[in-house]
Order: structure tokens, then sequence, then C-alpha cells
């Protein structure tokens, strides 16, 4: 699979760098061929080395970025570090992919530079990744909610305030993560003289055949190697939160006290809000103050509604809808929508697709 080209840029080199001294990767041959291809197609060409040895001051001059692949461990000598240092300093690009962040723990100028080091991660899963900035041109081309398989870093800090972060992990779409709701997983920065671009995705050897993630690859490249521009400047605050985890919620009715409207906030899969037989029925949650409330995400239980309404209210008595639903499925719904002001949040079912009520085991609000 080659790479679409997205502009004329003029020609350039790259350095791939995936020396390992820790666990080595088996998608890092695949990494290679996938940055030769997209090489082939966008205007530059790709040097692939496991010599630390190519670190030096005249050899770096010649590349206008170097890939850190899945690299691990301590990779370079501290003259070779000095060289790299000279080259960043001196307007030099820095990608960053995966286990990069598995790098040169003792090195100061490198944790700064890839962003944050690696923590920990759990067995490879689906994921929602959500991206939050889609100008910069490694994620202008992704969905806002991206889907897909990986193994998903933790990492020992958080990169915001020094980085802009472009895309986060949600977490409560898979098992394992330890950041919470602002998990950063794609982020960008200047540093030192430098820029520095870094993914924690592509683990996986399938990940180099996706287009999405190779595009990403390509938009990380390009920008650090100066062909496009993108806005990298910290940035302090994190996209759209959850906000409803533990929050004070009520209902139409419920099927029996065991079914409360508390047990769709609780972040508890395994608890539910349950109605009566009837329609229509709504449940609502207080954020405690206004907020830009952006996403909800219901997770049903076999009795679903077929039917209904996101509402918001700044005062909980007069409702605006936000988004109106005519057929779901069941499942999860996960619905993005403008950026509201509102204070209290509900979903209002006005057909139920079972004789049964209304059943969900969560309802979770997201904003700032």
């Amino acid at each position: 699979m080659t790479g679409v080209s997205q502009a004329a840029d003029p020609p350039y080199r790259i350095m791939v760098f995936s020396k390992t001294a820790g666990f080595r990767h088996d998608s890092i041959p695949a990494g290679i061929q996938a940055l030769q291809e997209l090489g082939a197609a966008n205007s530059f060409t790709v040097d692939a080395t496991e010599d630390a040895n190519a670190f030096t001051t005249a050899n770096l001059a010649n590349y206008k970025a170097v890939v850190f692949l899945s690299t691990t461990g301590d990779v370079l000598n501290a003259t070779q570090q000095t060289a790299f240092e000279s080259y960043i300093a001196g307007g030099g690009g820095y990608v960053g992919v995966h286990a990069a962040a598995d790098t040169e723990y003792g090195w100061p100028f490198y944790g700064g530079l890839v962003g944050a080091y690696f923590h920990s991660h759990p067995q490879i899963q689906q994921v929602t990744v959500r991206v939050d900035d889609r100008t910069h041109p490694s994620t202008s081309h992704l969905p806002v909610a991206w889907v897909r398989t990986d193994e998903l870093y933790n990492y020992q800090t958080n990169p915001r305030g020094g980085a802009r972060i472009l895309a986060r992990l949600d977490e409560s779409t898979y098992s394992g993560g330890n950041m919470g709701a602002d998990h950063p997983i794609i982020w960008c920065q200047n540093y030192r003289g430098g820029r520095s671009w870094y993914t924690g995705l592509g683990h996986t050897q399938q990940s180099y055949a996706e287009a999405n993630f190779r595009n990403s690859l390509l938009g990380g490249i390009r920008w650090v190697a100066g062909m496009v521009p993108g806005d990298c400047s910290p940035d302090t605050q994190p996209g759209p939160v959850l906000l409803s985890r533990g929050r004070p919620a009520t209902a139409s009715t419920v099927e029996n006290a065991s079914y409360g409207a508390g047990n769709a906030v609780d972040g508890n899969t395994g608890s539910r809000w349950s109605s009566q037989f009837a329609d229509p029925q709504w449940l609502s949650v207080d954020l405690g103050q206004n907020r830009q409330v952006s996403r909800v995400r219901l997770q049903w239980e076999a009795a679903y509604g077929r039917a209904y309404r996101i509402e918001v209210s700044a005062n909980g008595s007069s409702w605006s809808t936000v988004n109106t639903q005519t057929a779901s499925d069941g499942g999860v719904d996960d619905i993005s929508f403008t950026a509201t002001t509102a204070r209290y949040v509900r979903m209002y079912g006005t057909a139920r697709a079972t004789a049964w009520g209304y059943s969900l085991f969560e309802f979770d609000v997201y904003g700032t």
C-alpha cells in the first residue's frame, strides 16, 4: 500500500532509527517499509539504520527529520547524544513512534523531546481515540472518534502544558488505562530550536497497513520537516472529559428500588437504571455547574430506547434538544454535538424498542 501524495514537497531525506536495547517490536520491518512507501509517494527518501554511529553532526545534517521507530532502552552514547542535541537546536525534526517513549530514560534532553516516558500497557485491544485537533496535518484527516486496535501505552507523566495534545485515548472504551479522562496519545511541540511529534500508536504490524495511521505518520513527518504548517503551541486544557461520573441523577420513574437513576452514572456497567414500562421516560444528571457539553455516551441494556432526545438545561426546568435519535438499535450510542452550555443533561425517551422499560447501564456526559 502506498501513501497518497498530499502535496508536491521539495525532495528531502529522513533517517529512520530502530535500534533496540530492550524489547524488540516485530512491527519494525513493517514500519520501515511503510515509511519507505510514504517517502516514494511524497518526495522524501528514507535511510533506515540501527547503527548509532549515524548520529554525528555531519551525517545528521543530511536529514530534515529523524524517526525513532519503536526504539527501546539506551541506544546512544554521550557523544552521539550531544550530536543529536545540536541537530535539534539547529532546527532538526524528531518523530517518535510507539516505543520511542520507552527509550533513553537517563537522558533528560530526550525525555523532554519525546514528551513523556512509557509507564505500562494492557493487552492489545480495540479503543476509541478522541481526536481533539483536526487542523494539524497529522490529524486533520482523522474522524473525531477514531476506532482502532493497538497496544495502548500509559505514560509516567502527562505531556500537556509542554506539548500540544492532538489526540487522546478514551479510557471508557477499553480496559487498562490509568491516566483518566485526559490520556494523551498523539502530541507535538516546538522543542529547543527543533520540532517534535510523537504517536503512541503503532505497536502492531497491521497498523502500518492502515491508511489513517500511515497518513498520520506522514503528516507528522511533513510537519517536523517544515514542509507544512501546524500549530504545536502548548495547550493547558484537555479536550472534552467525563463530567457525569458520580453526579446526582434523577429519573421519571424506576422499575424498583434496585434500579435507581444513580446506577447510570456510577461507572459500574453491572448496575443499571430501569424505568417503568411506559413512554415517555427520562433520566437527568446534574453536572453541578454550567459546563460546555459536547458528547454523550449511552450504554444500553437489552431493553433500550429506539427513539429519544438528548436535552440540556441551565436550570433543570427549561430544556433544549441538542440531538434526536429515531432508530437506535441498542448497544452503545456515542453521540457528539456542537458544544452547548448546560448544567443538566438528560435522555428523554419517546419510544421503547421492547415491551419493557428503558434500561441504561451508563449515561456518560462529556465536556469542558
